[in-house]
């Protein structure tokens, strides 16, 4: 069961990191290796939910969904995603782009190094988005409470999260600034660029959070739709012409989850920009990490046990957070990549580990005292 449904995983995986070796050495393996884990972490959520709703359509559109859907996830939006964004921001075109990160990857690097404070605030603010409107929602299940549960009284104040965004966007650009006076004003206009680029990425959240809302919209009003429909074929005794109903149900619900894919798809790219620059290993360890997302999505489906882990979700928007801070400071200062790989990793891992002792305390009738601030309230 497990290799039939993580087979083509393992197969890319493995071509992926040979490749990867090849392209540039074990330090290559590497890079791709993290980009692999961090779109899986932060994509896990993603899976979750995408495996919620494929399991109310129908087979043949969960077969559209898997197969349109991962040409679309992987070819569209972590391929060719990462190739738009460095040639809008470098000014180039994207074949362009490509051609040069092959035959002239020096002249590439530096085109990326000059457009790296825009895509670092146009990143950096995408992300921080993402986590400020997660830590202040107020939820049923909490893994660190001593800091969610005072920040989900914070978020039932309008707007909190934009306002914030735009506090550390505004820092951000006046840290650029003050530093490019002090080295004599060379790069005067890199506050602006700075400041432009972070509110395109504000701009392009709420876009696509509210195309994610429409959609759910539309998706629970055809669900509402189809129950009421039901329940009079019951009532009538009449036949219910139920493909047309669920095809126009999964409609709606494939639309969602491309809108959901796509916005995934977003915080992957935009995070691996903080680990490289480099298209190709950028390619290889997102492709990897994207089949993994699909894999997840059918073993759900077809399991249903991978949700018992319900402090993953918590854990992937932290390493979202991590990696939204990260962004902001490589606008001014490097990081080391791998340093950058394991503060994912780490979050990732630590979530994991709490919802295995959460799952044991629950099955022992009791609590671990030392995951008391991990347990929440009336489980």
């Amino acid at each position: 069961m497990l290799l039939k449904t993580f087979g083509w995983s393992f197969a890319i995986t493995a071509l992926g990191l040979v490749a990867a070796v090849f392209y540039g050495g074990w330090e290559a393996f590497g890079v791709v290796a993290i980009l692999s884990v961090l779109e899986i972490s932060l994509s896990f959520d993603n899976a979750v939910v995408n495996a919620g709703i494929l399991k109310k359509m129908n087979a043949f559109w969960q077969k559209i969904f898997l197969t349109v859907g991962v040409l679309i996830a992987v070819f569209g939006m972590r391929l060719v995603f990462p190739v738009v964004i460095v040639a809008i921001t470098a000014k180039i075109g994207p074949i362009e782009a490509v051609d040069l990160s092959f035959n002239q990857p020096e002249r590439y690097q530096e085109l990326v190094t000059d457009a790296h404070p825009a895509i670092a605030a146009f990143g950096g603010m995408f992300l921080l988005m993402i986590f400020l409107d997660f830590i202040f929602e107020d939820r049923d299940i909490q893994w660190l409470r001593w800091i969610e549960r005072p920040l989900a009284k914070l978020g039932k104040v309008d707007m909190l999260s934009v306002c914030i965004a735009l506090i550390v966007l505004l820092v951000a650009a006046m840290t650029v600034a003050t530093q490019a006076h002090q080295h004599g004003g060379g790069h005067a206009d890199k506050a602006e660029t700075v400041l432009l680029a972070g509110v395109a990425g504000l701009i392009t959240y709420l876009i696509v959070g509210g195309l994610s809302g429409y959609f759910e919209n539309k998706l629970e009003e055809e669900e509402e739709r189809e129950h009421e429909a039901e329940e009079e074929a019951k009532k009538t005794g009449k036949k219910l012409s139920a493909v047309a109903l669920s095809g126009k149900a999964a409609f709606f619900m494939f639309l969602y989850l491309e809108v959901l894919d796509a916005s995934f798809s977003f915080d992957g790219v935009i995070g691996a920009f903080a680990i490289t620059n480099e298209i190709v290993l950028m390619a290889l360890g997102l492709g990897i990490g994207a089949m993994y997302v699909r894999s997840l999505t059918v073993y759900l489906v077809r399991q249903g046990t991978l949700d018992d882990y319900v402090y993953l979700e918590h854990g992937a928007h932290y390493a979202i957070g991590a990696l939204s801070v990260i962004l902001l400071i490589t606008i001014q200062y490097q990081i080391n990549e791998i340093i950058t790989g394991l503060v994912g990793v780490v979050l990732i891992g630590w979530s994991f580990w709490s919802s295995v002792r959460r799952n044991k305390a629950l099955e022992a009738g009791g609590d671990d005292s030392d995951s008391r601030a991990e347990v929440p309230s009336g489980v």
